[in-house]
């Protein structure tokens, strides 16, 4: 299928320019100014952004967690992902206790079959080192394209490794190109607390967060980053919610040290007074690290400003309120950890960044598409919009207005955090290689047409043999 898009505002990364973009073959063949061409679909773009389709490094679909199983499935998850205008995400495989890779591996895969409506990729979550995975079976995951190790320093007795598994996990890194994910808190500690809580009869939503300070989050980071140089390993830490975790990655990163961080779109917008609401309803915004103090949201932009932070993710793990939520009630920990925002990411970066002025239309394009795609083995297949580069392309309507609601939304969860948040711009078109999937408010695509994307190693580009159905 041929597409031509005529007359946008193409935003990169580095670029902010008028042309038509011409689609053929799922790439985009070329670029120029009036281009006179026929096409099987003609896309008028004319005051509108064309944006390259974004890239979520941090999903969490149809896993289990908690005491049940996140709400959005891949086929509702990622049809969410698509009306918010990301094309492609990397989901998390959670490798079971006592399981192989392989066997974790093929577990996600069979949840993903015919579902897809979006690209993906994956990223291995590494919980067993003793009696599951070998670091020989590690080793061998980033030519099968699953080019990054994930690991938890926190929920002890669930997902949590110990600095042994950590440090071993690193050094396999860096022989073999992946990039090292860590979940950045320290369990041990957070563990004692939650327990001393519990005693003291404190069960409600708001000592999730209470129990989880922000020097748990900075000391484990510091202890990721100190690892990860003796280790001679990249590392990447997720879900950065504070300045106790902000500025040891400042420090590294002025030292030149391969440290990156992301944070969410939710720490910008969430703080303790949501997870302080009576009623339960602060359980809605139960999720780890948890919100911080409003004082740490200007932390976050001066950071994703200065590069101190190179990506903005949404750590989608949704659940329902009512019925999944409600396993805490009595217990604050026994509470689900995990929020929706799929949809959202790009509304309330928009709104909030681009155009409150916080952020320039390139730095949004960079922290949502280009820097991900970068990172993870994606680039220049993802993440920019370019000859020859997948035609994954967002036609954005700057002046549409919308007002964000759980009734309106895609996500199979009874709620948003976002709730009632008027923003100004929205997804007209999403398309994916050149097919369309959403034109206004209509989903075209049918589930199964996304890809498994088998990533590039740390620091390598992403060609076209990388992609397999």
């Amino acid at each position: 299928m041929s597409v031509l898009i005529k007359g946008g505002r193409i935003i990169t990364a580095a670029d902010d320019y008028v042309a038509d973009i011409y689609v053929e073959d799922e790439t985009v063949s070329l670029i120029g100014e009036s281009l006179d061409m026929s096409a099987d679909k003609v896309i008028d773009a004319s005051g509108k952004y064309v944006l390259p389709g974004l890239v979520d490094p941090h999903t969490h679909l149809d896993m289990p967690f908690g005491g049940t199983v996140t709400i959005d499935d891949v086929e509702s998850g990622q049809t969410a992902a698509a009306f918010g205008g990301t094309t492609c995400h990397v989901d998390f495989i959670i490798q079971p206790q006592g399981s192989s890779f392989a066997d974790a591996i093929a577990d996600w895969r069979s949840k993903a079959n015919g579902k897809q409506v979006i690209d993906m990729g994956y990223h291995m979550a590494v919980t067993d080192l003793h009696e599951g995975g070998s670091l020989e079976e590690l080793a061998t995951l980033p030519d099968e394209g699953i080019t990054s190790y994930k690991l938890f320093m926190a929920y002890k007795g669930a997902l949590m490794v110990d600095d042994e598994t950590l440090f071993r996990t690193m050094e396999v890194a860096s022989e073999t190109g992946a990039l090292v994910m860590v979940h950045a808190e320290n369990g041990d500690v957070i563990d004692v607390l939650v327990r001393q809580a519990l005693e003291a009869g404190n069960t409600e939503p708001l000592y999730h967060a209470l129990t989880r300070p922000p020097e748990a989050e900075g000391e484990a980071t510091n202890r990721a980053i100190q690892l990860a140089r003796l280790a001679g390993a990249p590392l990447y830490v997720v879900h950065v919610t504070c300045r106790e975790a902000v500025e040891p990655i400042a420090r590294a990163r002025d030292l030149g040290w391969d440290v990156w961080g992301e944070t969410c779109t939710q720490y910008f917008f969430n703080s303790l007074d949501d997870i302080a609401k009576p009623n339960f309803e602060g359980a809605k915004y139960v999720y780890s690290p948890p919100v911080r103090d409003k004082s740490n949201w200007d932390v976050l932009w001066n950071a994703v400003r200065s590069d101190t932070l190179s990506a903005i993710s949404t750590d989608h793990c949704a659940f329902l309120w009512d019925g999944q939520k409600s396993l805490g009630k009595d217990d604050f920990s026994k509470i689900p950890n995990g929020g929706p925002g799929l949809e959202n990411r790009l509304h309330m970066i928009h709104e909030f960044g681009a155009r409150a002025g916080r952020i320039s239309l390139n730095r949004m394009v960079e922290l949502l598409a280009t820097s991900p795609a970068k990172l993870f083995g994606l680039y220049p297949k993802k993440g920019t919009v370019a000859v020859g580069s997948d035609a994954d392309l967002v036609v954005f309507d700057p002046e549409k207005k919308l007002t964000i609601t759980a009734s309106s939304q895609h996500s199979k969860t009874d709620y948003n955090l976002y709730e009632g948040t008027e923003v100004t711009g929205s997804p007209e078109v999403v398309l994916m290689r050149g097919n369309v999937l959403v034109e206004g408010d209509e989903l075209v695509a049918s589930p199964g047409i996304g890809r498994y994307v088998a990533r590039a190693k740390f620091g390598q580009e992403l060609r076209a043999r990388s992609a397999v159905a």
